[in-house]
């Protein structure tokens, strides 16, 4: 879900000029484009589009130009550029009809290469140093512009979970299966090489890939969770990995065969890249400290404070409960100022590749202030722990990873932290869908469901989707609805709507593309044919705002609805 907060992204600094660069700041009351002066640490504001804000930028590795995405609430727009130092901006790639955004790759001579997403597919075009366009990739499905080699000579995407390497005229160099992804290639100077991350049953594992030698694995480079990487411009590899809720940073030396444990507070690593001159720049956070960026060097964005940890009433523990597909490990946050048992709401995180975290959350923050516990569950499908946890969809899509909410619901009855008769839950996205799957399979167990944009009829959300989500959908559940009509039935919230008792809240986003809003309003008509009076909040959004008034609207309406229900002490402002 959103934070409450000042905006907290990695600036990106221009790998030829780092003395400038761009990041992403408050601006009243949204997100807005920056170009920073590293050397005098002063800040040009870029961008300004109120009722919008703008969050996706990028710097030329010249210095000379700053990129920014001019996108609408549906997420549809077209990269825009302007003079680093000021002036007026123009469009990119002017005729290109607007598009999500899907990765954008500069190399050092001014080429540049922007991955779009419409109705039609994936495509990938090329820009000249001189302004001129053309594409060179189109195809169906989804996908993501990974990188554009220094020299300018290669382009990299992935599509669904593989590797497909191009030359500047479209056609396939390699094609390099997975599951596989890639954080780009290699910026210093010399033939392109390729970095990889790799999944196999054992956990994941860097690979490199050169046009003379293909793939070559670094077998001793291994890690049992997922990780996330990114070159270090030196040619090193710095390394995140998800681990248990938390987060280890390493640095991998390739041609010296070392990788080194970096030094990082327990918490969560959220992003991090090493910038010129071997300055660390990392976005932490834990359950009490909200995200901020820290650098080694000291030197930051103007209005980028690095936030101390609040003192806030709550506790956070780690709980592991034998689930029906394993151990399911549970973030329980409790009130301090009041003993349990306690009323609880089963906070769900979206994904469903994602996990729950030891992370700032103002979700969190409110409902233990207004004395409920919260138990953030990473079910089955939640990334964090290894390959075989993480692809466990093989008993279907949905209807295990409830069967661990309810696990994991009775262990904390069972153990006297949970009121059983005053629990609830609330997600968003993904997190939404499992609430009111959960809602109608489970129905004896939860009292209350808070489902803030969410996939609420399986089969139409696939419909009227995105191409990459649909075809995520189609991985999940082997097939299309057409092709797959019962496992899209079995996993739909739609399909369980008679069961449902408890009281239920929606939110719906107007422009939202990837839980589309009329499936939402669908199912709350459903509910009440069926004498149920559920309460719809429908906001002119996407999928997320960058507006904090919105962002309020939307979590103060949560948790006023949870405390309504679940009897808990609301009253906290949003924070």
């Amino acid at each position: 879900m959103q934070l409450l907060v000042a905006p907290c992204t990695l600036p990106s600094i221009a790998e030829l000029a780092p003395d400038r660069g761009c990041f992403t700041g408050a601006a009243d009351d949204r997100c807005e484009i920056f170009a920073w002066d590293v050397a005098r640490g002063t800040a040009r504001r870029v961008t300004d589009r109120p009722g919008l804000g703008t969050d996706v930028a990028d710097v030329e590795p010249g210095g000379e130009f700053l990129w920014w995405f001019d996108d609408d609430r549906a997420g549809r727009g077209s990269w825009r550029i302007q003079p680093w130092a000021g002036g007026a901006d123009r469009p990119a790639l002017p005729g290109t009809a607007p598009a999500l955004n899907a990765g954008l790759a500069m190399a050092a001579d001014g080429t540049a290469a922007v991955g779009l997403i419409d109705e039609r597919g994936f495509s990938v075009h090329l820009r000249s140093p001189g302004g001129k366009a053309r594409t060179v990739l189109a195809a169906e499905g989804g996908g993501e512009l990974i990188d554009l080699s220094p020299d300018g000579s290669l382009l990299a995407v992935e599509q669904e979970t593989s590797v497909r390497v191009l030359d500047r005229s479209g056609t396939t160099v390699a094609e390099l299966p997975g599951p596989l992804w890639s954080p780009g290639f290699r910026p210093a100077a010399g033939p392109p090489l390729l970095l990889l991350l790799a999944e196999d049953d054992d956990g994941y594992v860097l690979r490199t890939w050169t046009p003379e030698e293909g793939p070559r694995p670094v077998e001793w480079c291994r890690f049992e969770s997922e990780v996330s990487a990114g070159w270090s411009p030196d040619g090193r590899v710095l390394v995140r990995q998800d681990r248990r809720g938390r987060s280890d940073l390493f640095l991998v030396d390739l041609a010296r065969q070392r990788c080194a444990a970096l030094p990082v507070p327990a918490g969560t690593v959220l992003d991090a890249r090493m910038q010129p001159g071997d300055d660390l720049h990392l976005v932490w956070t834990d359950t009490r400290t909200p995200p901020a960026l820290r650098t080694s060097s000291g030197r930051r964005p103007p209005s980028t404070p690095e936030l101390p940890p609040m003192e806030l009433p709550l506790t956070l523990g780690d709980r592991w409960t034998e689930g029906p597909g394993g151990r399911i490990h549970t973030l329980l946050t409790t009130p301090t100022d009041r003993p349990g048992p306690w009323p609880t709401v089963f906070l769900v995180h979206g994904g469903p590749f994602q996990h729950d975290r030891d992370a700032y959350d103002p979700a969190v923050v409110l409902l233990t202030a207004a004395g409920f516990a919260v138990a953030r569950v990473n079910y089955r499908g939640s990334t964090g722990y290894g390959p075989a946890w993480r692809n466990a969809f093989d008993a279907g899509v949905g209807l295990p990873q409830v069967a661990d909410l309810a696990a994991v619901r009775a262990d904390l009855v069972r153990e006297g932290l949970a009121e059983p008769a005053r629990t609830g839950l609330a997600g968003w996205s993904w997190g939404g869908y499992l609430t009111l799957l959960a809602l109608g399979t489970q129905p004896e167990l939860w009292r209350a469901g808070a489902a803030v944009y969410p996939v609420a009829d399986s089969a139409a959300a696939f419909r009227a989707g995105t191409p990459a989500l649909r075809s995520l959908d189609a991985r999940l559940f082997g097939g299309t609805p057409d092709e797959q009509p019962h496992r899209y039935a079995e996993a739909s919230p739609m399909t369980y709507v008679d069961a449902v008792r408890a009281p239920v809240l929606l939110v719906a986003g107007g422009s939202d593309v990837k839980c589309p809003p009329e499936q939402v309003v669908r199912y709350a008509r459903a509910l009440r044919a069926r004498g149920l009076a559920p309460q719809l909040l429908e906001l002119d959004t996407g999928h997320e705002s960058r507006l904090a008034d919105e962002q309020a609207t939307v979590l103060t309406t949560v948790v006023s609805f949870l405390g309504a229900q679940l009897g808990g002490h609301v009253g906290a402002r949003a924070v």
